[in-house]
């Protein structure tokens, strides 16, 4: 659907190692810079909802430097016909809000793309690659005359957008109305007033260039336009969520964000603590009382809640704990996407004690597997963590709407009637105790020492052995009763298995869609592992090619602790940046 390109695809060119291929893809990309506190993401993501109103599928990418104020803001949609799933490199459609944004990104736009810049404003072309359209639109004018105030330059370069593009006025109208739902009319009034005039300046001047880009379709796919948080935040309302406390840090802010506007409307306790190490005692101490609890950090706060990891092991206390990743280590790169804190997840704590461990690959896993661990925290009285990173907690994409009449509440071994022979942390064959909460009338005790199975402190060989063995067998259970197998996409019969976890598999299956000989494993399950299915999928495989974005290879050593089988190739990324489907393609094609 590649705009400008006279065969509507566009081209990526993608060096081999003598030649040159392309990549041709169906997809259209749209990005929008400028300095921060111009509403750069905001128009991003109007963008995105209004593609997906006129029928496209798409997904959405921010970049962003980690300082208060000011600095460079990037946001680009990648719209399509087809079920996209990642950002790509090129740039179909180039909105500059200031020079840097040019300077930074103009090698990006391809022959027959388009550049949208502010024509009253010093701002210079030069090192455009040709055949590339100018639409010098009078942005900051537009906004200043008609809207009072450059603060809505935003709004009037989305008008433009919208004429040269050929989508219908009307839907950035809608979406302005949404979005200042709660401000005075004459601000709606306002934001109304310039879109329609960056509208019809491009019209006027552009008429003979616009492109039936955002043309709307006959059937339009049902679909909503999430991010990752929210998602995560939805999923957590889904399981029957009672208390979250969380302590804001990129990339899970939006998780808050989300939950704390509907606390009352759905019952729950949103709680904001003053540190990490705060968050995850309050949501152990609401657990132990009975409440659905969790929160949420990124690894920098997972160091700090670290130790109450570890006390919710040994008291067997259910817990969610949503794991943003990003670049470390310490304060690393805040604002940017990494997957480096698997095997520091999976060993947290001094010691040992079981915890399950799942990561999603894209929005909807986001959403599906934080129900679960509500579930599987409840069943199994343990913390379960769900692993997920920048590139899905602040990316939107097009989803269908989530169905939750599916999701059954399971508080697993809830024992709430009184019984004088209770014991808490009763040896079973499962691992699994009677669990009672206060209140009830059951004598219990809980701390962080070993303990006998009412729950008294015991330093006895004989004892520690039995409740060591009670709890790890909490994990065969699992993998038993509820772990589930990774999927194979592709062929059953490849020349190239890929396998890989989290957010890349938006941009391997992408990038698997220009072959018809390579397959991807996808792996969801850490904690407890599918070692099984993995190790005999892998070894019958003629050739393995790892992906993660982290420096050592995490997964593929995981997969050799836990199989045996030691994967042919692996390819990296510690850039911050996440994997394009482009250079999946182009590293596949050397490899073939």
């Amino acid at each position: 659907m590649g705009w400008f390109n006279k065969n509507n695809k566009a081209e990526i060119k993608i060096k081999k190692s003598e030649d040159t291929e392309k990549f041709i893809s169906p997809n259209f990309c749209f990005k929008i810079g400028g300095e921060a506190g111009f509403g750069i993401m905001s128009a991003g993501v109007t963008f995105s909802k209004i593609a997906s109103r006129s029928g496209y599928y798409v997904f959405d990418y921010a970049e962003y430097p980690s300082i208060i104020r000011g600095g460079h803001n990037v946001m680009q949609t990648s719209i399509s016909s087809e079920p996209i799933r990642s950002q790509l490199r090129h740039t179909d459609l180039l909105v500059a809000l200031n020079q840097e944004t040019i300077d930074l990104h103009k090698d990006e736009l391809l022959e027959n793309s388009g550049i949208i810049f502010d024509n009253e404003k010093d701002m210079k072309l030069e090192g455009i690659p040709k055949g590339v359209s100018e639409f010098g639109i009078p942005i900051n004018k537009i906004a200043r005359d008609i809207g009072g105030s450059e603060i809505m330059r935003n709004t009037a370069a989305l008008g433009a957008v919208m004429a040269v593009l050929g989508g219908k006025i009307g839907h950035l109208k809608d979406l302005i109305t949404e979005e200042f739902s709660n401000k005075k009319p004459e601000i709606i009034e306002k934001n109304h007033l310039v879109c329609q005039a960056g509208y019809d300046y491009a019209l006027e001047h552009y008429k003979d260039k616009v492109k039936n880009v955002l043309k709307q379709k006959p059937k339009l796919p049902s679909q909503i336009v999430i991010s990752g948080s929210e998602a995560v935040a939805l999923g957590a309302l889904t399981a029957g969520l009672q208390f979250v406390a969380i302590y804001p840090m990129t990339p899970i802010s939006g998780i808050l964000h989300a939950l704390a506007l509907y606390q009352e409307e759905y019952k729950f306790i949103y709680k904001q603590p003053e540190d990490e190490i705060c968050a995850v005692n309050m949501a152990i101490g609401a657990s132990f009382a009975g409440a659905r609890a969790m929160t949420a950090t990124s690894g920098g706060g997972f160091c700090l809640m670290a130790e109450g990891y570890g006390l919710a092991g040994i008291s067997e206390t259910p817990i969610v704990i949503i794991e943003g990743m990003r670049g470390g280590p310490a304060t690393g790169l805040p604002t940017w996407t990494e997957q480096g804190d698997l095997r520091f997840v999976l060993h947290a704590h001094q010691s040992e004690f079981p915890r399950i461990v799942l990561a999603a690959g894209d929005i909807e896993e986001a959403y599906h597997f934080t129900a679960k661990a509500f579930n599987l925290a409840d069943k199994y009285q343990t913390p379960v963590v769900v692993l997920t990173d920048k590139q899905i907690n602040e990316s939107h994409m097009g989803v269908k709407a989530f169905n939750t009449s599916d999701y059954n509440i399971d508080r697993g071994k809830m024992f709430l009637t009184k019984d004088e022979n209770y014991k808490r942390y009763e040896l079973t064959s499962d691992g699994i105790s009677p669990r009672s909460i206060p209140g009830v009338g059951n004598h219990f005790v809980a701390n962080s020492d070993e303990h006998t199975e009412i729950g008294y402190s015991d330093e006895e060989a004989k004892n520690r052995l039995e409740q060591m063995n009670k709890r790890m067998s909490k994990l065969d259970t699992c993998a038993k009763m509820d772990m589930e197998k990774p999927v194979l996409y592709g062929p059953n019969k490849a020349d190239i298995t890929i396998v890989s976890w989290g957010s890349n598999k938006g941009a391997i299956l992408d990038a698997i869609k220009e072959f018809n000989n390579v397959n991807f494993l996808h792996i969801t399950w850490m904690n407890p592992f599918p070692s099984e299915v993995v190790g005999n999928i892998l070894s019958s495989a003629k050739f393995v090619l790892n992906i993660e974005c982290n420096y050592t290879g995490q997964m593929a050593s995981l997969i050799k602790e836990k199989t045996g089988y030691e994967v042919n190739e692996s390819f990296l990324k510690i850039d911050g940046r996440p994997i394009y489907a482009e250079e999946i393609v182009e590293k596949i094609r050397k490899l073939l």
